[in-house]
């Protein structure tokens, strides 16, 4: 029987009286390439923190690749490469040390780390950058960096909180041809987004949140059900058009 990539049992957590999530059940089989979306304020990047082990949750579990998040710390952060958002890097490493220094903490041998920074380098198109402190990075270059540096243990599931949120298109579609190379190997890609468009060109399975809970989750197609996956989000979430005419602004644009 295939164990899912990530699977979720009521997982909860509140911020004083602020309820972030909200008894989540998430699925994710593995080897997909899976969009968690919603409306800023809806619990994602929560979630993925609860999951990943950077949260403890008030209620609730998380299961990754079959090991329990909290009893078996160690198996899952060997399994999962994270990229979270609000990425925060040792800057005044160069990108190569940034890479080889991951690679260490993660118990690689050293000739085996400085091999696996070179491709990485190279395919991430920062070779020419290597050297450079990360500080002098451009936010695009940050990003690329921080995924080697997520992937560079080679991880069964990696995690990534708003990816391309600042990064230009060059670098972007860069990120896009790595992620895709990964799942075809058969791991899994779970990522957050706002973005519509970017999640139903790049996922095959979607979870939609909203108000801290799971309103739909499945494979691509059956989520949005012969709709685009834009106006599918937008009827789940309760954000239909409106005619926001008669709501006011009726001073916006008029001019003196």
């Amino acid at each position: 029987m295939t164990v899912d990539a990530v699977r979720t049992h009521g997982l909860a957590k509140r911020f004083g009286r602020q309820v972030a999530v909200a008894g989540v059940d998430l699925t994710v089989p593995a080897g997909s390439f899976a969009g968690l979306v919603g409306p800023n304020g809806a619990g994602k990047t929560t979630t993925l923190s609860m999951i990943t082990g950077l949260l403890r949750p008030d209620g609730g579990g998380a299961e990754v690749a079959g090991f329990n998040v909290w009893r078996d710390p160690v198996e899952v952060k060997a399994r999962i490469g994270v990229l979270p958002e609000g990425l925060r890097l040792f800057e005044r490493l160069s990108g190569r040390e940034l890479l080889i220094y991951n690679g260490r903490l993660r118990g690689l041998p050293r000739a085996e780390v400085a091999g696996r920074a070179e491709e990485l380098l190279r395919v991430m198109d920062l070779t020419e950058a290597a050297d450079k402190l990360v500080v002098d990075y451009s936010t695009g270059m940050r990003k690329k960096i921080g995924l080697a540096a997520a992937l560079l243990h080679n991880p069964s599931v990696l995690f990534l909180d708003e990816p391309f949120e600042g990064v230009d298109p060059v670098s972007a579609n860069t990120l896009t041809e790595v992620l895709r190379r990964f799942t075809a190997s058969g791991s899994t890609v779970i990522f957050s987004s706002h973005v519509m468009d970017l999640v139903e060109r790049l996922c095959d399975w979607v979870s939609v949140m909203a108000g801290g809970h799971i309103v739909a989750q499945g494979p691509l197609d059956e989520v949005r059900a012969g709709r685009s996956l834009n106006q599918a989000f937008l009827d789940l979430v309760g954000g239909g058009s409106r005619d926001s005419g008669d709501e006011g602004l009726s001073w916006l644009g008029a001019q003196r």
